[in-house]
């Protein structure tokens, strides 16, 4: 099978969705199958993949607020593109111009829709929350799906990254016919990485003694992640427990995370690690793995925490809310600094060596990214069947 992805979340200087999709070209290469990758470039250029994978980029214009990616406009050359490969299946997965680029292409392939984020959730309730309650910011917004409505009815298949973002979609009556859930490269992560030396360091850095509890969280700092909740739920439960914070990212809230946690001895913040093998050490070295987000449409970070054998304090909806159990997790009501700090308590009043073992009996059935990439190839096949016979 011949995949070609029309997508503009592909950066040349990295990011989670150039991750994933490298990482999904190398696994459909092993199993015969080809993904060639069309996304924004500061020029044309083209990188060839062992396995017969491709990226090509089409010089383009940055995005406005953030110049790691760039913008499709004009239809022609990728229309020219899709015609030279002749792809058995096209995928795209933003909702703007390159949405309508893919439709409109004459092209014999099956299209497929693949949203890997909601905008409505991360965007229109995230920022306008203080004014109006979320039913009604859906009604005001209602145009943004009626407006995705008219580019899906074009494609063969609508698929989403996870059960999350297909249940928040399908409430909003958006057409969703297959969660395809991802999964994560199991081989990097292991309870067995836990180092109680490293777990001591971190302490350490805290200002908290090998007998303190360790916390981690890692993602992005932005609105949506809802870092400064979870830094107040922190302190109030610090008030009783001697608990410590390591916050591994960064981003546009930086300055204002930095700001929020002030002199608090108890959390610090760190850049992200990039050392994938460190990073799975980290996850597995922490008493539990603490995140706030209650609107991400998959939990990645959670599941690899979890394949590391580390519990997780999490809020009641969100990807990350999927990854969890009641045998390794404490929930709080999404957004409630109050309820997370409640949920902190609960945690460290349990048997900790029962939490991780339940843990490590979860991380066995993480999902694997070649599960996601075979189930998707399956998924793709039965569409092509399907479109062959109508």
């Amino acid at each position: 099978m011949r995949i070609v992805d029309v997508n503009e979340f592909y950066s040349p200087t990295g990011g989670g969705v150039r991750t994933y999709i490298d990482r999904k070209m190398a696994i459909l290469a092993e199993h015969g199958h080809q993904l060639i990758v069309v996304a924004p470039g500061r020029e044309d250029r083209e990188e060839e993949r062992p396995g017969g994978g491709r990226v090509i980029f089409r010089r383009s214009p940055p995005m406005p607020f953030d110049q790691n990616y760039g913008l499709f406009w004009d239809a022609a050359p990728i229309h020219a593109l899709l015609d030279r490969f002749d792809p058995d299946v096209v995928e795209c997965s933003s909702p703007w111009r390159p949405a309508w680029i893919v439709a409109e292409w004459q092209g014999h392939a099956a299209k497929a829709y693949f949203f890997h984020g909601d905008n409505m959730e991360a965007y229109a309730k995230t920022y306008l929350e203080r004014l109006a309650p979320p039913q009604r910011i859906e009604r005001a917004f209602g145009w943004y799906d009626r407006y995705m409505a008219s580019f899906l009815e074009r494609f063969d298949t609508v698929v989403t990254n996870g059960p999350a973002l297909a249940k928040r979609l399908r409430a909003r009556g958006v057409r969703v016919d297959a969660a395809m859930t991802l999964g994560i490269e199991r081989g990097l992560f292991s309870p067995g990485l836990r180092d109680e030396d490293l777990r001591a360091g971190l302490l350490a850095q805290c200002g908290l003694p090998p007998s303190g509890h360790l916390l981690v969280g890692i993602g992005r700092h932005h609105r949506e992640k809802r870092w400064p909740m979870v830094i107040d739920a922190v302190q109030r439960a610090g008030a009783t427990l001697p608990v410590g914070l390591v916050l591994l990212g960064q981003g546009l809230a930086s300055r204002t995370l930095e700001k929020h946690v002030g002199d608090s001895p108890h959390i610090r913040l760190f850049q992200p690690v990039y050392d994938r093998h460190r990073l799975a050490r980290i996850m597995a070295s922490a008493d539990a793995l603490i995140h706030g987000s209650s609107s991400e449409p998959f939990g990645l970070v959670a599941y690899e925490a979890l394949a590391c054998g580390a519990p997780m304090i999490v809020p009641d909806e969100g990807g990350a809310f999927e990854a969890s159990a009641p045998g390794y997790a404490e929930v709080f009501r999404a957004k409630d600094p109050k309820d997370c700090a409640a949920a902190i308590g609960r945690f460290f009043a349990r048997d900790q060596r029962a939490l991780r073992a339940a843990a490590g009996d979860a991380a066995t059935r993480v999902r694997s990214d070649e599960d996601h990439a075979e189930a998707l190839v399956a998924h793709y096949q039965g569409v092509i069947a399907g479109k062959r016979r109508a």
